[in-house]
């Protein structure tokens, strides 16, 4: 990775690069743990849908689509850093991907779509994890997954089991199912 620059590691985009403006919070998946997220949920996910709930530069909302799903939402509070997430679908001719400028709890609360897979890598420092855990199960589908990247394990809460984990330098990740069924 460059500065300001993230590039897909797989797929249809393999190579290609997405830029991001240049934010205090905003850290870009490493390569390293992309592929081994994407080892973990199988490199081909068409037909999957994806929510990629805190966007940032992108990189695991298009890195999903580059792998095939079918849809890919990509949600991302700061206009700015939305304008670039545009401008990267523009470039990539990324059809699959909608792009959503709202905040990540409010989008849960509204949003009624259901997702194979939610990926959350907000900034480390914010605290989100308690506050959207609650949020998730009516958004997940059946069999569905959560990643969870942040600087700390998280314990997972009642309802949900830790099925992979690791770490790299400061980045820990962890992929997260439900246990038990929510009430839709």
């Amino acid at each position: 990775m460059t500065r300001n620059r993230v590039r897909i590691i797989g797929g249809a985009w393999r190579s290609r690069w997405i830029a991001f403006p240049p934010k205090k919070d905003l850290r870009p998946t490493p390569d390293r743990v992309r592929e081994t997220l994407f080892n973990w949920l199988g490199q081909d996910l068409s037909g999957a849908a994806c929510l990629d709930l805190f966007g940032g530069s992108g990189a695991l909302g298009f890195e999903a689509a580059s792998r095939g799903a079918r849809r890919t939402v990509i949600v991302e509070r700061d206009r700015e850093i939305f304008r670039c997430l545009a401008a990267a679908r523009t470039g990539l001719k990324a059809d699959a991907v909608e792009l959503v400028n709202m905040d990540a709890e409010e989008f849960l609360r509204s949003d009624r779509g259901t997702y194979d897979v939610i990926f959350i890598d907000p900034p480390y420092a914010a605290g989100y994890w308690p506050r959207v855990a609650p949020l998730l199960p009516p958004r997940l589908a059946p069999d569905g997954l959560v990643y969870h990247e942040s600087g700390d394990r998280i314990e997972g809460p009642a309802g949900w089991e830790i099925v992979k984990h690791g770490q790299a330098g400061r980045v820990v990740y962890q992929l997260l199912k439900r246990t038990e069924s929510p009430a839709r």
